[in-house]
């Protein structure tokens, strides 16, 4: 057995800190390259209504339901008002996409049916959520993010 030197704690040193900074170098790319970070692009700018635009939303008292059919590859949101009755929306906009990464990401066409929303989308297994952007007849924006998780 070979005496341990000052020379071979050096290298070992210098190697175990290549390997911790070179992997934590490797995660933070990973981590800036799959997701882009950003819910609103100027936090300050959109917290100025947050309070009116949460206090209008709820004086909607809507629910919403997604229910999503993987043999059809379809997603159906069924907006409904205090009365429990079908929303009539203004308009719609749907984000869909994974939660770690954006190039998922997928932005469906719904159409009313039923009484519902119904529009095509290809998600495969696991975790997936929406941004859901709608309003109503008279202008109120309703705004919701929902977590969804496919079975296979």
């Amino acid at each position: 057995m070979r005496e341990i030197t000052g020379k071979h704690v050096l290298v070992f040193t210098v190697s175990a800190f290549a390997v911790i900074i070179t992997v934590n170098l490797f995660m933070a790319w990973k981590a800036i390259s799959t997701f882009p970070g950003l819910e609103v692009s100027n936090s300050y700018v959109a917290s100025q209504t947050f309070d009116a635009d949460r206090t209008a939303q709820e004086a909607l008292a809507w629910t919403l339901v997604p229910q999503y059919e993987p043999a059809a590859k379809e997603m159906r949101l069924v907006f409904t008002d205090k009365a429990g009755l079908p929303v009539v929306l203004k308009d719609l906009s749907v984000l869909i996409g994974r939660t770690t990464s954006a190039a998922q990401d997928t932005q469906p066409t719904f159409a009313r049916v039923a009484g519902a929303y119904v529009g095509k989308a290809d998600l495969g297994r696991g975790k997936w959520m929406m941004h859901i952007e709608a309003h109503a007849e008279d202008g109120t924006l309703f705004r919701q993010r929902i977590d969804l998780d496919v079975k296979g």
